[in-house]
């Protein structure tokens, strides 16, 4: 029995010794990966592809730091999404109900900055979360413009979230400005439209350029952006051009420069500018037409610029339903996946085809920044032109852009608008009409008056004579029209609720665009 005694006795103090050393071991490793964290952006990180590889596996998040980054060497936060448990200083994004019935990417949220002054203005708490009552699926369209610039930069001069309602059936859509000064998640404050290009220029993780963004979207204004579908200036034309053209209804006047050939036979400059002024008026334009109409902003601002990218989403949704596109999307996916960069898998697709297949105008409301009511414009110390955001104007309007149309919104939207146009200029009633639907109205184009007789000014018949509730006042408002020009006409009989003649005053641009003679 003492040989087996013995035997027992070394055995358990070997096992005492190598648990020891083992303690040692995950004692020692703990330490490295504490002082990796602490490191001072300065100091050496060789091997940091082996460093970042082995974080990744261990879910661990650690500063990195790159000298030869020629945005600036500035720390930022690594943050795995694939991590099977949560690193130090990160939180899940809290859950609000109900989850969409499909499974969408998760977001992780940077731990909060460590100053409170960056580039001159003071950094902003991270704004509350926005609360969601439906199932919906964010996806942030971006329109890049770095086939015009040659520092393999890309900025996203085009910003709008569309957010799908699985619950509802609606939709809505979201535009962010292009100069919205906002704090990053990779430590400092900059435009908005740089985030995607700092991510994808910094191999920020996860995601790169998208991952950053949309961290940036949340830190910012509280929203979860899913996915993204980014195009570049060639795709954009293309997919204009795939769609035979799109029908657009401009409200407000623009000149712009605008590229023509070269009368003087001059080969070395076969293409000259000279100023286009595009009126008031009903246009189809092709891909080169279209991408001039989104991006002037000559006589306008950038606020106006989102909206008109909305008009020409609707007009090119509308194309597409009007030809049977969408519901032939899977077999176009291919096709539009080489014009369109995107994560959304092709499965996600397939599942949102009968939200997207049953979705009409009339369904989708718009979004846009106002100025002074969401933005203060600001001089940043280098002399930059920026927009600040106003915290608490841009939680309500992102949290109405969160919730679908009230029963109260839907009866406003209700009664018939017939819209006649007797100002003498082709089309206008196409053009009012539009502007209407814009605000959510029913209003029929009906082409020009029978007697063929022009009207100086706009006239609106009111058929309905309602004492509560009546649409007239933002029927008026959208049309900028005041009340002398309502007449009441109660009848019971009626064919339509309100009836809208278009005089050669007409006159509906109440977006800041100044007149092209200014």
């Amino acid at each position: 029995m003492r040989p087996l005694s013995m035997l027992l006795d070394r055995l358990s103090r070997w096992l005492l010794w190598l648990l020891l050393g083992t303690l040692l071991i995950a004692l020692c490793w703990t330490l490295v990966a504490l002082a990796v964290i602490m490191r001072e952006p300065g100091e050496d990180t060789a091997d940091e592809d082996l460093r970042r590889a082995a974080y990744r596996a261990t879910a661990t998040a650690i500063y990195i730091h790159d000298a030869s980054e020629p945005v600036g060497a500035v720390p930022r936060f690594l943050l795995l999404q694939d991590a099977p448990t949560m690193p130090p200083g990160v939180i899940p994004t809290p859950t609000d109900s109900p989850e969409p019935p499909i499974a969408l990417p998760r977001l992780l949220v940077p731990r909060d900055p460590t100053v409170t002054t960056l580039s001159g203005t003071q950094v902003p708490p991270q704004a509350p979360k926005v609360i969601r009552e439906h199932s919906l699926v964010n996806i942030i369209l971006l329109g890049s413009d770095n086939e015009l610039t040659t520092d393999d930069f890309v900025r996203t001069d085009t910003m709008i979230v569309v957010s799908l309602n699985l619950d509802t059936g609606t939709s809505a859509m979201l535009s962010l400005p292009r100069d919205l000064f906002v704090y990053m998640p990779h430590g400092n404050m900059g435009r908005l439209n740089t985030a995607y290009g700092i991510g994808q220029l910094r191999h920020w993780q996860p995601d790169e350029g998208f991952g950053l963004l949309r961290q940036t979207l949340f830190y910012n204004f509280g929203i979860n952006v899913h996915y993204y579908a980014l195009v570049n200036f060639s795709g954009f034309e293309a997919i204009i051009n795939r769609l035979g053209g799109v029908d657009i209804a401009v409200d407000c006047a623009y000149r712009d420069y605008y590229p023509v050939e070269n009368d003087n036979d001059d080969v070395s400059e076969p293409i000259k500018y000279e100023l286009r002024t595009l009126p008031v008026g009903y246009y189809n334009f092709d891909g080169f037409d279209a991408l001039w109409y989104v991006r002037t902003r000559r006589n306008t601002s950038d606020l106006d610029r989102g909206r008109r990218q909305q008009l020409l989403l609707r007009a090119m949704w509308r194309a597409a339903r009007q030809q049977g596109l969408i519901t032939t999307i899977p077999a176009l996916w291919a096709e539009l996946t080489e014009l369109v960069e995107t994560d959304m898998p092709f499965d996600l697709i397939l599942r949102l085809l009968p939200h997207l297949i049953s979705l009409e105008l009339n369904k989708i409301e718009h979004f846009t920044f106002q100025p002074i009511i969401h933005t203060d414009n600001w001089t940043s110390p280098d002399g930059a032109q920026v927009l600040l955001p106003q915290r608490n104007a841009v939680h309500r309007l992102i949290q109405d852009f969160y919730t679908p149309p009230s029963p109260n919104q839907v009866a406003l939207a209700g009664p018939v608008i017939s819209v006649y146009n007797a100002s003498g200029q082709a089309n206008w009633d196409i053009v009012a009409g539009e502007r209407l639907r814009w605000e959510g109205f029913n209003a029929i184009a009906q082409g020009e008056l029978e007697t063929g007789q022009l009207q100086a000014t706009n006239q609106l018949i009111d058929f309905v004579a309602a004492q509560k509730g009546s649409p007239v006042p933002r029927l008026l408002k959208a049309l900028n029209m005041t009340a002398e020009q309502v007449q009441i006409n109660a009848r019971a009989d009626r064919e339509y609720d309100y009836q809208l003649v278009i005089g050669q005053d007409y006159q509906s641009c109440t977006y800041g665009v100044l007149p092209p003679n200014e």
